[in-house]
């Protein structure tokens, strides 16, 4: 696997032939991202799909666990088991669902060490068996003497198990482990074996979503030989009068919360073949997505299948570039279009909020939502790539709040249920971006209706006082100048919609509530500060402290003070005006910062100075320039980012890849032009590192994004062109880019200082 930055990469830029589907499907590597902070996994999945069939190197205590929060860690050398449901790199973590684990000859019941071969069902591997690709991922277990392949199908993960000629084959299903584990996460689970062979089951966990329910249905290839249903909880005060049977091999169905399942197969001549299907609903919801969409034994047909959706999804974009970079772009696209995961069964039911069974009428329901970091890049990506399924996914949203017990609309949730992690109600820029980008599908009315809901509930983040002195009071709720700006964001994008639905005394009051940023920026100190209830400042006060509990969301002053997407140019103001904007923004990116200062914090890394790319609060920063009419100095901090942030090798991303959102920012960057302040529809041009990408629109539209000159040499942007006519807008428009055409970057070695900076040229502001 090469490891060459972009930089070096760079240096030659061969003309390519147009690439085709396979391409693109072959230039996707699973492990970048999987070593590191990227939390990324390497196994088989669908594009949106329910399952995540993925290999798990570790589960440790959640005290331990930031480093396994996808479950695989490409510097483990041993697999603890295969299992069904995963996050694609996210910071904190749960999942792990129906744990399953091939071997032959001796059983064992418990993984064992880590350090310590042959202690338990856990395996050593080595990278040299690995295969993976999009919807498929395969590895041999040395010690297990077992060949696993993997693929999927939406609510279906399959196993194929090649056995030693002749060795006993037996599988372990292990209900007791989590990632993110802890005692007594399992809060109750069962196994039933039923008369046709068929496993079925259910756990119910107190995780990051507390309460979640997960249900399914496996189904084999091979007649069982003998099984072995086993409560392994020990110290139980009362169990309750005895069931029928002597021993574990005569239970056909088991409940408690520490169930495994150990079933024999004895000598096989051919694979054994393994379908699980899940569900949130019910065991007969796992037992009906089984049926349906699983109904044969074609591992290889399920393999290709899988293989076409991929093809499909990835051809949205064709590009030229060298070898590196088209794996981390194909890579970064394959990640990007990982989640939101559908949530509801092929019949439409799926459990909402409140933990009722509901019925989707008209689109499937998703979920899996980290709100927080997709709202700014991988929901506006798929504006663009996916807007049928975004009427879908705002239709989700909706319904998720309409289901609510609190009438709010999701903040972190996943297969329906809501963790409240992170901050913000950010469905409303998924919302009002999708709505004023003229995606359809969904009932604007009713999702207008949720987002007054959610930006009106008094108890959510102190809402109350916020509403009242337009502020988040610091004595009254932690993180609160991280908060306040959040929240007039979010108002902005709701005044935006309702303007546009013509929903003037409304959007009046949200516009008004837009420019709460202004009460928290101190012009003394040209900060963003929380303020105590009697409206003064917070002291003592130091712009790089950063830590739990503090005036800032996973940040600093330095980091937060320029979240204001929605009046750049306001903030420009406030700050002394350009130059003194423009110099402040090139400490953030030259001071010299002792990583050491954030070493507390497990989510900020990719230190540029105090610029953490790691994390989504830096993630427009670069971008900002532009607004202060420097658009050459966004060209050089982006050339800096994409040159130190991101490789083709398994460490290949600097932070968590939330969901999409770190592959997002790389994706809208490497085509040159980023949506700063999604519900503008506008994307702030930057420079592109591709020397051609074409976007597949609908109606066999393209848009068409060329670079000429490009090369290590010539990293600034001489002029543009869009539709062979010049622009001097330092911006695109989503009309622009949806209606086909061409924007092309002429690229040139030293900066052009004259293109770009007035300001008529400058992106939007509310205030300008």
């Amino acid at each position: 696997m090469l490891r060459k930055s972009l930089l070096l990469a760079l240096v030659t830029l061969p003309v390519l032939a147009a690439p085709t589907f396979a391409d693109a499907l072959a230039d996707v590597d699973p492990f970048i991202g999987t070593g590191g902070d990227g939390h990324t996994f390497p196994g088989a999945t669908l594009p949106f799909g329910m399952v995540q069939l993925s290999p798990d190197t570790d589960m440790p205590h959640f005290h331990h666990a930031y480093g396994w929060a996808a479950g695989y860690r490409y510097s483990d050398h041993s697999i603890l088991g295969f299992s069904h449901t995963h996050f694609s790199g996210s910071g904190h973590s749960d999942l792990g669902d129906v744990l399953l684990m091939p071997m032959s000859g001796e059983l064992h019941l418990d993984p064992g060490a880590k350090d310590q071969p042959g202690s338990g069902y856990r395996s050593r591997f080595s990278h040299q068996s690995e295969r993976a690709s999009p919807g498929y991922y395969a590895v041999t277990l040395d010690d297990n003497q077992v060949k696993v392949e993997l693929t999927a199908g939406k609510r279906v993960g399959w196993h194929r198990y090649t056995f030693a000629e002749g060795a006993e084959a037996r599988v372990l299903l292990d209900l007791r482990p989590s990632i993110y584990d802890y005692d007594g996460k399992v809060l109750w689970s069962s196994l039933r074996l039923r008369p046709d062979g068929v496993l079925t089951g259910m756990r119910q966990t107190r995780g990051w979503a507390p309460g979640r329910q997960l249900f399914f249905a496996m189904r084999f290839s091979k007649p069982l030989k003998g099984h072995q249903l086993l409560n392994r909880e020990q110290n139980v005060s009362y169990r309750g009068f005895k069931g029928p049977g002597h021993n574990p091999g005569d239970v056909a169905a088991i409940s408690g919360r520490a169930l495994e399942a150990a079933l024999d197969f004895g000598p096989l001549n051919s694979p054994l073949l393994v379908k699980v299907a899940i569900s949130s609903v019910s065991e007969q919801g796992a037992l009906d997505n089984l049926g349906k969409e699983a109904p044969g034994w074609d591992f290889d047909g399920a393999k290709t299948a899988a293989q076409a959706q991929w093809q499909k999804a990835l051809g949205a974009i064709d590009i030229k570039a060298p070898a590196p970079i088209r794996r981390s772009f194909y890579t970064a696209l394959y990640h990007a279009l990982i989640a939101p995961n559908l949530a509801s069964d092929a019949d439409g039911r799926y459990r909402g909020p409140d933990q009722e069974v509901h019925q989707a009428k008209g689109f499937d329901f998703y979920s899996t939502w980290s709100l927080w970091d997709v709202y700014r890049a991988q929901q506006p990506l798929l504006t663009i790539l996916e807007p049928k399924r975004m009427g879908e996914l705002v239709s989700s949203l909706v319904a998720a709040q309409q289901s609510s017990p609190f009438g709010i609309l999701p903040v972190w949730s996943y297969q329906g249920q809501e963790t409240w992690c992170m901050i913000g109600y950010h469905a409303l820029p998924v919302i009002a971006d999708a709505y004023l980008k003229g995606i359809t599908g969904f009932d604007s009315a009713a999702a207008l209706k949720a987002m007054v809901a959610s930006a009106d509930y008094g108890p959510y983040g102190d809402l109350s006082d916020y509403i009242k002195l337009g502020y988040v009071p610091i004595d009254k709720e932690p993180e609160a100048a991280s908060k306040t700006l959040e929240y007039a964001f979010d108002d902005w994008t709701l005044a935006r919609m309702a303007s546009a639905m013509g929903k003037d005394a409304l959007a009046k009051r949200f516009f008004k509530r837009a420019g709460n940023w202004q009460n928290v920026f101190d012009r003394q100190t040209g900060f963003a500060r929380a303020r105590l209830s009697n409206g003064d400042y917070r002291t003592p006060f130091d712009p790089a402290a950063v830590g739990y509990g503090s005036d800032y969301t996973e940040g600093n002053a330095w980091q937060y003070s320029w979240y204001v997407p929605q009046d750049i140019a306001g903030l420009i103001n406030a700050m002394g005006g350009q130059s003194a904007f423009v110099n402040k923004l090139d400490a953030v990116f030259d001071t010299k910062v002792d990583p050491k200062t954030f070493a507390h914090v497990e989510d900020i890394s990719g230190l540029i100075g105090y610029y953490a790319h790691g994390n989504e609060p830096s993630h427009h920063m670069a971008y900002l320039y532009d607004y202060a009419g420097a658009p050459w100095k966004t060209q050089e901090r982006l050339t800096t980012i994409m040159n130190s942030q991101y490789h083709d090798g398994p460490s290949g991303l600097a932070g968590n890849d939330d969901l999409g959102q770190m592959s997002a920012w790389y994706l809208f960057t490497a085509m040159g032009f980023y949506p700063v302040a999604p519900g503008s529809n506008q994307y702030v041009l930057g420079r592109p590192f591709v020397e051609e990408a074409s976007i597949r629109l609908p109606g066999g539209k393209r848009f068409v994004v060329k670079a000429e000159h490009l090369d290590d040499a010539h990293p600034y942007v001489g002029k543009v062109l869009l539709n062979g006519k010049a622009l001097a807008t330092s911006y695109i428009t989503h009309q622009d880019l949806v209606a086909g055409g061409t924007l092309t970057f002429v690229m040139q070695q030293i900066p052009n200082k004259n293109w770009a900076t007035g300001p008529a040229s400058r992106p939007y502001s509310l205030s300008r």
